[in-house]
């Protein structure tokens, strides 16, 4: 999903376009039969003016102001009929583009949740948001209105290019000729546009990257007075934009400028030409009139396809985009049928079988040779110095990630024969920072088990003894949180985080750190709440303070990628390995 990946040839993304958006072909052919109705409509007039003239005003008996009148009118109702073809034709269009953009937005959406959290990490979630909202936002605007304007200009020149033969080929070949370096110089021309429009793309994604880690990291910024430094990071990422973005502009600009060079020169050689021909009679006045209308029907339509195939590019540039988005592979895919099993019931029993882990990309080693043996029921702390590879291990075993080598066994079954739907309901993760959504403390609690009920969140509360502080909320489980729960103190997001995972009622739960970093009070109540939280299930706990390791089971101590030491806190405390060093100094910066 980089920049610095190939891109895609153009034949095959239109190609993967279609295969991804089968909607937008769905009645398109009716549609098109309609367009081409409306085109052979626009055609009427120039005709209506050739009879007129001809056969009306300088009929060989004198004006015939009966036919001139009768023509007119034809030539009004067929106007009028063409409006309303049009409008159709634009109106079908949009219903099958529509539809085709919602599958398309819901499709990458979904594919970006389907990830792994590295594959997300390595594209910064700006350019994510990007491609799912801007880029496909991009492809909207040109499949709503460039798309018909080529597909009718196109109907549109073939048909006057007929009519223009029947009225003077040697006026057709005036014009045509004009056109042809114009058209044989567009593939030249096109080029520098596509690749400008490509790279507008790409600096739209870094440019929503640097806003929305400036809104988001607001307190941060304003905490260590970085303001003025954030502001200098989007402001380049906006000036990089706008210039990326002229670049573009003055491109089509170039392109659109000799289209209009072109269709003034066309006009003007008409004029002449076509009044040689009238004075050695080999052209009518009635013609000549017509086929100055018809030479606007083809130069104009010439010069809209001009300016829509510079459109094309930039939708193109976000086709790729969402495109090799969707086509990211999914690093943890669910198993093929045949290799599914389920997951038996009751408490977790984990089992990891000499397993390595690298970075995708990398020969960076996270860890290797890990053999561990976690039993039902068990209470197990993972501990370790910063980079240590705990948090590696945890994604593991909630399989947020696949290992190299070796395997992860809950009760018995392979990790990776387990569909994601039902090991992460079996199996959940508390991050350190509970994460909320924009909604009410009921409302987010409620996410921990569809369907889930108000009178089951506040159960929830109760049974972890968290319901006197729900009721000290200002409107109890209707209290809004904020976006990401700004509205809540840091412990008391992850009460609501721990009643989430409470109300899940997972087998398995996997804890980073719930008690870092909040005041006394709160982490009274977190801790009586994570006990009734890891009450009947296996848990295993990131463990930032080595109180969280005194309370559990087993103590895994994890080093440079290795587990170096396992077994109760009190006997590793005495053995003076690496657990007795980080208690040690535990205890001297606490004590």
């Amino acid at each position: 999903m980089s920049a610095t990946t190939a891109p895609r040839p153009r034949s095959g993304v239109l190609r993967r376009a279609r295969e991804l958006t089968p909607e937008f072909a769905e009645g398109l052919g009716l549609t098109l039969a309609i367009a081409a109705a409306t085109t052979v409509g626009k055609l009427v007039v120039p005709v209506a003016v050739q009879q007129t003239v001809d056969t009306g005003v300088l009929a060989p008996g004198g004006p015939d102001a009966g036919r001139a009148a009768v023509l007119c009118a034809v030539a009004a109702a067929v106007v009028l009929l063409t409006t309303v073809t049009a409008w159709v034709v634009n109106s079908r269009l949009f219903r099958a583009t529509e539809a085709g953009l919602a599958s398309l937005r819901v499709r990458a959406f979904r594919h970006v949740h389907d990830l792994a959290v590295l594959t997300q990490s390595g594209e910064r979630r700006g350019a994510l948001v990007s491609r799912v909202t801007s880029d496909v936002d991009t492809i909207s605007t040109f499949l709503q209105t460039g798309m018909l304007v080529l597909v009718l200009s196109l109907a549109q020149v073939v048909l006057a290019t007929g009519l223009m033969f029947l009225y003077s080929w040697q006026l057709a070949l005036v014009v045509i000729g004009c056109f042809v370096p114009l058209v044989l110089a567009r593939r030249r021309l096109q080029r520098p546009v596509a690749q400008a429009y490509a790279a507008v793309r790409v600096r739209m994604g870094e440019m929503l990257s640097a806003i929305s880690e400036t809104v988001v990291g607001a307190d941060v910024i304003r905490a260590h007075a970085a303001a003025a430094r954030s502001r200098r990071t989007v402001d380049a990422a906006v000036e990089a934009h706008r210039k990326q973005a002229l670049t573009a502009q003055i491109a089509t600009a170039a392109t659109f400028s000799t289209g209009v060079l072109v269709s003034g020169l066309v006009v003007a050689l008409v004029i002449v030409v076509g009044t040689l021909l009238g004075v050695d009679g080999d052209i009518t006045l009635g013609r000549l009139l017509a086929f100055l209308f018809l030479a606007q029907l083809w130069v104009g339509p010439v010069q809209a396809a001009t300016e829509v195939l510079n459109e094309l590019q930039n939708a193109l540039a976000g086709w790729r985009r969402v495109v090799e988005l969707i086509d990211t592979p999914v690093v943890v895919p669910d198993p093929e049928p045949a290799r599914v099993r389920e997951l038996p019931p009751g408490p977790v029993d984990v089992r990891v079988e000499d397993v390595a882990y690298t970075y995708p990309g990398t020969e960076r080693v996270v860890l290797s040779g890990v053999t561990l043996h976690l039993p039902a029921g068990s209470r197990t702390a993972v501990v370790g110095e910063t980079g240590s590879g705990k948090t590696t291990l945890a994604r593991l075993i909630t399989r947020l990630v696949d290992p190299a080598r070796g395997r992860v066994l809950l009760s018995g079954v392979d990790a990776r024969d387990l569909p994601g739907r039902q090991l992460h309901r079996r199996v959940v993760a508390v991050p350190q920072e509970g994460f909320l959504f924009d909604a009410t403390v009921g409302e987010n609690v409620r996410r921990g088990r569809p369907g889930a009920s108000a009178a089951d969140a506040r159960a929830a509360f109760a049974e972890l003894g968290l319901g006197d502080w729900l009721d000290g909320l200002p409107d109890g489980l209707d209290t809004p949180v904020g976006q990401r729960g700004e509205r809540l103190s840091a412990g008391e997001r992850q009460l609501v985080a721990l009643a989430r995972a409470h109300l899940a009622d997972p087998d398995l739960l996997v804890l980073d750190e719930a008690t870092s970093s909040v005041d006394p009070a709160t982490e009274v109540r977190l801790q009586r709440a994570l006990e009734g939280v890891l009450s009947g299930r296996t848990s295993v706990a990131i463990a930032h303070r080595l109180s969280t390791a005194e309370a559990a089971d087993t103590v895994v101590v994890v080093d440079a990628g290795r587990v170096v030491e396992v077994g109760p806190a009190a006997e590793l405390a005495r053995a003076g390995g690496a657990y007795a060093r980080l208690h040690a100094a535990w205890t001297a910066q606490h004590g």
